[in-house]
C-alpha cells in the first residue's frame, strides 16, 4: 500500500471524516460479529482490547445508537421503531476471554451485546474442534502427517515452511466440507499420526466460560443466544442431529441462562453452504425471531428482514475487522459507499473485466468478508 492510499484509508477512519458519509447508515443496521479478545497472559491470541475500547468509545462520542440484538430484529420485523446507523454486536462460542475480557468492556461503556454459547462446550462435554486441530498442529513433533477423510488420503509436510498456524487452518477448511462424523473421525487419526494425546479437557487459553460467567455477565447487560451444542456445520448433518443441535441447544441455555434470547446463530453460518430451509423451519416451530449469518457480510435492513418467511433466519453480519479503523469505516457509511459505487459501476458495464471496480480508500484487503477468526 503506497502512503498516499495509506494516508486516505486512516484519514477515512477519523470521525470528522467518516460524517459526511454516514447518510448511506439510513435504514441500515451493522450487526457486528466478534470471536476471541487478546489476553496475553493466557496465551490467547486475537482482537486487541484498545481496538475494541477505540471503537466503542467512537460510537459513544459520535452518538450512534447502541442497541441489543433482540431491539434490532424486533425493529426489522416492524414491531418496534427503526433505528437508522444503529449498531449491534455479537460474539460467537463462548470462549472464557469473552467474559473476562469483553464483558467488562461492553459494561464499561454500557452496551449491550449478544453472546452465541456452544452448550456442549459450556458443559465440559467437549471443546472445539477447530482448537483440537490448532492444538495437534502446534504441539507435534511428527515432520510429516498422513490423514484419511472422506475416502481421500491427506499428507501434510510440517518441515517445508509454511506456518503451522497456516496448515491448520487448511485443515479445518477441509474438515467443514465433509460430514460431520467424518469429520471428527479425520480430527482423531490427525491426533494419532501426530503422536499428540488431546486431553479430556480443553487447555487453559481454550477454556470455555461457565455457566456462572453467563449469568455474571447478564447481570452486566450482556444477553446470550445458542449455537449448537457441538458447532457442527449443520448442512453436513442428518435430520436427527441438526434438530438435536438446534433444540438442545436451546433447552440448556433455557435451563442455565435467566433471559436468553431466542435468536440462533449458524456455526460458520455462509449463506448457501452450511444451513437451509431444514433449519429454519426448525426454529420457526421453537418461535425463534429469526438467525444470523456470517457470510456473505452485508448489513441489514427492514426491507431485506420482510422480503421473505426464510428471511429474518438468514440476517447478515459484519466482521469487526483487523482493527479498530476497519471498524469505523464499516458502521460510519464508508464501507457501504464503496459498496455502492462498485455495484453502480459493475452494472453500468464501466468496470474492465477482472477490476474488481473502484477502491475508495485502498482497503479491499479489509472489507468484512474476511473474519479474522480461523472459524467462524
Amino acid at each position: 500500500m503506497s502512503n498516499v492510499v495509506k494516508w486516505l484509508s486512516d484519514l477515512l477512519a477519523v470521525p470528522w471524516a467518516t460524517r459526511p458519509f454516514t447518510r448511506m447508515m439510513r435504514g441500515h443496521v451493522t450487526i457486528i460479529v466478534l470471536h476471541r479478545l487478546a489476553d496475553p497472559d493466557r496465551g490467547i491470541a486475537g482482537l486487541d482490547p484498545r481496538d475494541l475500547r477505540r471503537a466503542l468509545q467512537f460510537l459513544r462520542s459520535e452518538r450512534y445508537p447502541i442497541v441489543s440484538l433482540e431491539r434490532v430484529f424486533r425493529s426489522l420485523a416492524g414491531e418496534a421503531p427503526p433505528i437508522d446507523r444503529a449498531v449491534a454486536f455479537t460474539m460467537d462460542d463462548g470462549t472464557s476471554d469473552q467474559a473476562t475480557v469483553a464483558a467488562p468492556l461492553f459494561a464499561e461503556f454500557d452496551c449491550p451485546a449478544t453472546l452465541f454459547v456452544v452448550t456442549g462446550y459450556l458443559d465440559g462435554e467437549v471443546w472445539c474442534w477447530w482448537h483440537r486441530v490448532e492444538y495437534v498442529f502446534e504441539t507435534t513433533r511428527r515432520r510429516e502427517l498422513s490423514v484419511m477423510m472422506a475416502g481421500l488420503r491427506h499428507v501434510v509436510r510440517l518441515d517445508d515452511g509454511t506456518p503451522r498456524a497456516q496448515l491448520a487452518r487448511r485443515f479445518m477448511e477441509q474438515c467443514k466440507r465433509v460430514p460431520d462424523a467424518e469429520k471428527l473421525r479425520a480430527i482423531e487419526w490427525l491426533a494419532a499420526a501426530a503422536e499428540v494425546e488431546l486431553p479430556a479437557r480443553p487447555p487453559a487459553r481454550y477454556a470455555p466460560m461457565s455457566w456462572h460467567d453467563v449469568r455474571a455477565c447478564e447481570a452486566r447487560g450482556i444477553t446470550f443466544g445458542p449455537h449448537t451444542v457441538t458447532h457442527p456445520v449443520l448442512s453436513r448433518t442428518s435430520d436427527a442431529q441438526s434438530k438435536h443441535e438446534i433444540l438442545v441447544s436451546w433447552a440448556r441455555l433455557c435451563a442455565e441462562a435467566r433471559r436468553p434470547v431466542p435468536i440462533f446463530c449458524y456455526p460458520n453460518g455462509h449463506v448457501g453452504r452450511d444451513f437451509g430451509p431444514r433449519e429454519s423451519a426448525t426454529l420457526r416451530r421453537l418461535g425463534f425471531l429469526g438467525a444470523v449469518t456470517n457470510s456473505p457480510c452485508d448489513y441489514a435492513t427492514a426491507e431485506g428482514f420482510q422480503s421473505s418467511p426464510d428471511a429474518p433466519f438468514s440476517v447478515p453480519r459484519i466482521d469487526f475487522g483487523a482493527d479498530h479503523r476497519s471498524f469505523i469505516r464499516s458502521v460510519s457509511g464508508v464501507l457501504r459507499t464503496k459498496q455502492v459505487l462498485t455495484r453502480h459501476v459493475v452494472q453500468r458495464g464501466a468496470a474492465a473485466p477482472g477490476d474488481p471496480g473502484p477502491a475508495l480508500d485502498g482497503f479491499q484487503d479489509e472489507t468484512p468478508g474476511l473474519p479474522s477468526s480461523l472459524v467462524e
